[in-house]
């Protein structure tokens, strides 16, 4: 007789059965389901992807602080959160959302098209968010104001930020565009840069007794760097060309023109650092468009 394999039975989990008769769906399924779609309902799944991408696109050195940094600086985005209607809650809600602002700003370099692009447009939208008296929408005021700190806290020169900002501001009640709120954050961040760049050259200028340069030495280095601007005019009103022109300002140019100035120099007034960064971004904004 031919042995007879035993099989042990396949164990099939059994479905409940409603009183009509229909299965349903096991306990722990339904629970695991109902967590994800309140989690999608909430935004927090949403809110999540959001932060991930923000960590791959700036690629910090500390992603655990700079996610708890970007969640602190969540809870202004949303219009719900309007002022209290008195002056001086509407005056610290606009500091906040000037604060916020500017943070979405810093994430990305500007030399990162996209990143700095998307920035720019969380940036707007939290400014543009409308409260209990206020409409929907920036107005120059606003706009002009996150200038101004942008400036602020680059360290720049007052009087070396005032004639930009003079170009490119808009009149308090005046409705500020997505598209001039993006040029105006790019060229004021170029400008801060460029304004950086010009110190670290007249640092190699600067003579260490007399804490100046000397002034055809600082001249004929502004000259060369004029242009090296004139020479990027190909691409008129892109504030990043000019950045690269002045960035492509080459040690043989720049000692040529130091040495005619040394050949030629006679005894003279020095050049400062304040006057030699004013008249640098001087150069700069000279071909910078104004709004309107």
């Amino acid at each position: 007789m031919a042995a007879v394999e035993k099989r042990r039975p396949t164990v099939v989990p059994v479905a409940g059965f409603t009183d009509g008769g229909r299965p349903t769906v096991s306990r722990t399924a339904a629970v695991a389901e109902s967590e994800e779609d309140f989690l999608q309902q909430v935004g927090v799944t949403e809110m999540l992807r959001a932060a991930l991408l923000k960590v791959l696109e700036a690629r910090p050195e500390d992603p655990i602080a700079f996610l708890a940094h970007y969640f602190e600086n969540m809870g202004l985005r949303s219009p719900a959160n309007g002022g209290a209607g008195e002056p001086p809650g509407q005056l610290l809600l606009q500091q906040q959302r000037l604060g916020r602002a500017l943070w979405h700003l810093r994430l990305a370099h500007h030399s990162q098209r996209t990143a700095f692009n998307n920035n720019v447009s969380v940036a707007y939208e939290c400014l543009s968010a409308g409260g209990r008296k206020k409409k929907p929408g920036l107005d120059g005021r606003t706009y002009s104001e996150l200038l101004k700190r942008i400036c602020r806290d680059g360290e720049a020169p007052e009087e070396v930020v005032a004639p930009l900002l003079r170009k490119i501001q808009c009149r308090d009640h005046e409705a500020v565009p997505l598209s001039v709120f993006r040029a105006g954050m790019r060229t004021c961040f170029v400008l801060l840069e460029f304004v950086a760049r010009a110190g670290a050259l007249y640092r190699l200028l600067e003579d260490p007794g007399l804490a100046a340069a000397d002034r055809r030495v600082g001249q004929a280095v502004l000259d060369t760097l004029e242009g090296a601007l004139q020479a990027g005019d190909s691409d008129a009103g892109a504030p990043t060309r000019y950045l690269e022109a002045g960035s492509r300002l080459g040690p043989d140019s720049l000692a040529l023109a130091m040495d005619r100035a040394v050949v030629a120099r006679r005894p003279g007034v020095p050049m400062t650092r304040e006057e030699f960064l004013e008249k640098a971004a001087a150069l700069f904004i000279a071909k910078v468009k104004p709004v309107g």
